[in-house]
């Protein structure tokens, strides 16, 4: 069985939006899935990729909507692509923040890989799903590609810039529901094609977006060029215990014991097991607060006492501190310099 690896919490949170527009009740399916609610007031958090998978084929079947991938593309935001999406928000054209999607698109998750064709007229985005489940995949398949178009209609504010053409391999849905990719996408669909892709007219690459920004999009990839690594180099223990430590910082709190009872260990056994892979819990602690405090600080406008609350500093001074330490700058001047 192959390692589904993980996804945001953001990916998750799409479907979540989508359920609950349905009047669905989310919260059962989530506990069957083995995924806890707090999770969806996660920024940064990540879900196993078993359990999301798990998780979307529980959907499929109480909702028993056939187009389920589809229409829950309707419900993308530019924070379903995590920090992904605000680096392309910061792109100047289409075509520099389609090819940002590359690099980058691991911090959404490991749901697939994209690979970009091109030609003289038009340029592919070759979508490879790594899910397996038969129920799960199509769906899964519709969802990226309808979230992609809506998405990219969205950033450069044109409603009418359509594909030339999409081909899926999922079976065709029936003639009644085909006509929903028609209507939505506006170009031909081709089921039971021997790949998945999304074909668009070249020129549509120079369409320019809305909020070109190049100092924020340089920060933005810094930042996302740390969170892979991160990615790269986690092992499973320290995945989990940093996971922990974000669920937790998102009450305030900080207590070793509480995560090693999550995991299933002593706050004893948790710290030797971490020391024997080179690591500590206090290092790990200042790891996760660091990434959440720099999302905090560029992606909401909450005052800098509220984050340092939230990321468990009895004093603000405590936070500017430690964050100076790593930095080099201030929570404030850190800001100020993402707002130029």
């Amino acid at each position: 069985m192959p390692n589904l690896g993980s996804a945001s919490v953001a990916a998750l949170r799409q479907y979540a939006r989508a359920a609950t527009a349905w009047k669905m009740d989310i919260g059962p399916i989530l506990a069957a899935a083995r995924l806890s609610p707090t999770l969806l007031t996660s920024d940064d958090g990540r879900v196993d990729g078993d359990a999301f998978q798990h998780f979307i084929h529980l959907l499929c079947h109480e909702s028993d909507n056939p187009i389920l991938g589809l229409e829950t593309g309707d419900f993308v935001q530019p924070g379903s692509y995590s920090v992904l999406g605000y680096i392309t928000m910061s792109c100047a054209t289409l075509g520099e923040a389609v090819a940002c999607i590359t690099p980058f698109e691991k911090l959404v998750g490991d749901m697939g890989i994209t690979h970009i064709t091109t030609d003289d007229d038009q340029i592919g985005l070759v979508w490879r799903c790594a899910y397996t489940d038969p129920t799960v995949r199509p769906q899964l398949v519709d969802n990226v590609f309808a979230s992609w178009i809506n998405y990219a209609r969205w950033l450069a504010d044109n409603q009418t810039a359509c594909p030339v053409r999409v081909n899926l391999e999922r079976r065709s849905p029936g003639a009644e529901q085909e006509q929903a990719y028609t209507e939505r996408w506006r170009c031909p669909v081709h089921f039971e094609a021997g790949e998945n892709a999304v074909f668009m007219d070249r020129r549509l690459l120079s369409m320019p977006l809305r909020q070109p920004d190049s100092t924020l999009r340089k920060t933005l990839e810094t930042h996302a060029q740390n969170q892979l690594t991160t990615l790269d180099t986690d092992t499973a223990l320290t995945t989990r215990v940093k996971h922990g430590i974000q669920q937790q910082l998102l009450h305030g709190i900080t207590r070793q014991d509480v995560i090693a009872e999550q995991i299933g260990m002593t706050s004893r056994t948790l710290q030797r097991k971490l020391s024997q892979e080179g690591v500590s819990y206090q290092k790990l602690l200042d790891e996760v607060r660091q990434a959440m405090a720099e999302d905090y600080l560029t992606n909401s406008q909450l005052p800098i006492p509220d984050i340092a609350l939230r990321l468990g500093f009895s004093e603000t001074t405590s936070f500017h501190r430690k964050f100076k330490s790593n930095t080099g700058r201030t929570p404030g001047e850190f800001r100020q310099e993402l707002v130029g």
